[in-house]
């Protein structure tokens, strides 16, 4: 799924070459999207995330930004948080 694809309402994991986000989406403007209910973790070189990932799949977002917009760009991977293994 690309950016604009990104279901409008549904808790999304964007995984950026910087950050990953995780929130629900809001709106989205070129490559600028809107999250509502967010967390932002910055990604350290070479660490791979997806223990958090699945964690905040399994626990729910730790809930930083009420409302955050960002720019999407270098986005690695967009997916549903629904579909994250919980594991």
């Amino acid at each position: 799924m690309n950016i604009t694809q990104a279901p409008r309402g549904i808790n999304v994991v964007v995984e950026t070459t910087e950050a990953v986000y995780i929130g629900r989406v809001g709106q989205i403007e070129g490559q600028r999207m809107k999250m509502h209910h967010a967390a932002v973790f910055p990604v350290p070189a070479g660490q791979n995330l997806e223990t958090l990932i699945r964690r905040t799949a399994r626990f729910g977002v730790p809930v930083a930004h009420e409302s955050l917009v960002f720019e999407a760009e270098g986005v690695v991977r967009i997916r549903k948080l629904g579909d994250v293994p919980k594991a």
